[in-house]
């Protein structure tokens, strides 16, 4: 592995770790500070607090109440880190890092939930005319934007191989 790709990866992983950090203090804070006890904390006309736990993945898609199902979905999230990881170490520019950081830090936070709790602690709940998104976290936050990257540099990045 060349020295750029590891500092890359170095730097995805640090970004990686920090987002995941701070996710789970947001999720702690929320969890023993904020929701005692559970309610719906209405801080604007069109956002909540609220606090729900996520046993799927994306809106809640496959969920279910198998023993496995944290296992087998950390098992997903994992190996997409991976291969993002790997992959970055031959498309390693500043956007990628960024992007592979994000959601490799989003995945593992999401990940340190479905072991500690009852499922993924989300929280943030932003609602218009009686319809709510479902609710989400800041590691779904970082996952999202961390693909919007990737699609961005995909659709619109250096096409020519040049790596900054």
């Amino acid at each position: 592995m060349s020295g750029n790709a590891r500092v890359a990866l170095g730097r995805a992983l640090g970004l990686a770790v920090l987002i995941a950090a701070l996710d789970q203090a947001s999720k702690w804070f929320v969890l023993i500070e904020v929701m005692q006890p559970p309610r719906i904390i209405e801080v604007t006309g069109f956002f909540n607090l609220v606090l729900t736990y996520n046993r799927g993945v994306s809106f809640g898609l496959l969920a279910g109440d198998s023993p496995w199902q944290p296992y087998i979905l950390s098992l997903v999230s994992l190996l997409i880190v991976l291969a993002l990881l790997y992959w970055l170490r031959q498309q390693a520019n500043t956007v990628m890092i960024l992007a592979v950081g994000m959601v490799s830090g989003g995945a593992l936070g999401n990940m340190i939930d479905r072991f500690l709790h009852p499922g993924v602690v989300d929280f943030l709940d932003f609602h218009y005319a009686g319809w709510h998104w479902p609710a989400f976290n800041l590691a779904d936050s970082t996952i999202v934007a961390g693909v919007a990257l990737l699609l961005w540099d995909g659709l619109f990045g250096a096409q020519d191989g040049v790596k900054d």
